[in-house]
């Protein structure tokens, strides 16, 4: 057990580094774009363009079949060897691939009324076409992540935190390129050049680390296969429980576009600052926890499994209680410092500072929701964390409409971080009466 907590220790430390780093170059990136564009219409179409393309690659290769992957594959590594891994590997990639582009094509040519109705109602018409054409642009990455967010998967199975770890790194690097290199000449349409390049980037720095690890493609897509059918069976609640995700960050643009000009990407810029703390934490110890948790439960060794989760919910607590109170009392001086400048006006810091301390708020529950579901799933209970999504999508849609009315975009922060707050909660409550924690 020791030797099991020391390897997630290490893992946890690497991933934090590696997170850290990539989000600091993804920082760097939106200083960028803040001093080119400011909060402004423009990056407020860019943003919101993001949305449903996001919400295909998480329902598919994302947050919803790599999670509920890792734990069969990890089961598959550990019972069956390597070779039928891989197998159950390709045959899931084959089907992500089909399922992502038949998506794909789906979204693309029903963008306009979706974007007009669902995602940017408040808009003006010239707005909502520029929506609709980035949008169209964004599913071209979605496409190539379809297969590199399950490639995560796989290595992380294997133990194999390296490259999956630099692969967001390398994405951030293609959207600087779009930045420095593509915008002067396409404009907006630029970021969205860069974004395709990353995803590009984001697979092909794994590819070693497939062939270190002998993987060997199969050019199957049989539905019968036992593997394929135990995860579909886990992926069927998880992608109910990405939906329900989804109707926050949907919900959240929806709500902005009726507020003021800069709402959309103030918010967008405040979840990005929470999100600099609770990768670094919240997600590095998650995701080095999930293929160990995975092993403990294949082999029913559950107090193996109730020391390292207890482990992990300590070391959160420890290091985000703290980070939250320093962040919210020095993010303004911070945005200042890093984003003032060129079209990034005073006035852009206040509307960003508002919703970052709000969200800020909501970091301890955020990062604890990581290591509750990763839980969940490690023991192959898709049910439970689905459940509580759908609670909190729910909370926070009512929240929204008590807050914004008060708070303007900072209640759309602030009722993110009550909602999540409230999920992290439950789940550690049920996590308890199962004994679990």
């Amino acid at each position: 057990m020791p030797l099991k907590l020391n390897r997630l220790f290490r893992a946890s430390l690497l991933l934090s580094l590696l997170f850290g780093l990539d989000k600091l170059v993804g920082l760097g990136w939106q200083v960028l774009i803040a001093r080119a564009y400011g909060i402004t219409a423009a990056l407020d179409a860019y943003n919101a363009a993001n949305n449903l393309p996001d919400l295909i690659f998480a329902l598919i290769s994302g947050g919803a079949l790599a999670i509920a992957f890792i734990p069969v594959l990890t089961e598959t590594l550990d019972r069956e060897g390597r070779s039928a891994a891989w197998d159950l590997f390709s045959r899931v990639a084959n089907w992500a691939f089909v399922i992502t582009a038949a998506l794909a094509v789906v979204l693309a040519a029903f963008a306009a009324p979706l974007v007009r109705a669902v995602v940017v109602p408040g808009f003006a018409p010239d707005q909502q076409n520029l929506v609709i054409t980035l949008m169209r642009l964004n599913l071209i990455a979605t496409l190539i992540f379809s297969i590199s967010g399950l490639v995560i998967g796989g290595l992380q199975a294997n133990q194999h935190f390296l490259l999956p770890a630099l692969a967001p790194l390398l994405y951030n690097v293609g959207q600087i390129i779009g930045v420095f290199f593509l915008a002067g000449r396409f404009g907006i349409f630029g970021l969205a050049y860069g974004v395709i390049l990353g995803a590009a980037m984001h697979l092909a720095i794994q590819i070693p680390g497939l062939l270190r690890h002998g993987f060997r493609w199969t050019p199957a897509l049989d539905w019968r296969h036992a593997g394929v059918r135990k995860v579909a069976r886990l992926m069927g609640p998880r992608i109910l429980t990405i939906a329900a995700i989804h109707v926050v960050f949907i919900s959240t643009d929806n709500f902005a576009s009726g507020l003021y000009e800069g709402a959309v990407s103030a918010i967008a810029y405040g979840w990005l600052i929470l999100q600099l703390p609770e990768t670094v934490i919240g997600t590095a110890i998650a995701t080095a926890l999930l293929p160990t948790l995975s092993e403990f439960a294949s082999r029913d060794e559950k107090a193996a499994l109730k020391t390292t989760v207890r482990a992990a919910i300590k070391a959160v607590l420890a290091l985000t209680v703290p980070v939250a109170i320093a962040s919210i009392l020095l993010v303004r001086p911070a945005v200042k410092s890093v984003f003032e400048g060129r079209a990034f006006t005073a006035a852009g810091t206040d509307l960003v500072v508002a919703a970052a301390q709000m969200f800020l708020l909501g970091l301890v529950g955020h990062s604890l929701v990581e290591i509750a579901v990763r839980t969940f799933y490690a023991k192959q209970d898709a049910r439970t964390p689905f459940i509580a999504a759908a609670f909190t999508a729910a909370l926070f849609v009512g929240l929204c409409f008590a807050l914004i009315p008060l708070m303007g975009h900072a209640g759309i922060a602030l009722a993110n971080s009550l909602a999540f707050t409230a999920e992290a909660v439950g789940l550690l409550w049920v996590l308890r009466r199962r004994g679990v924690v």
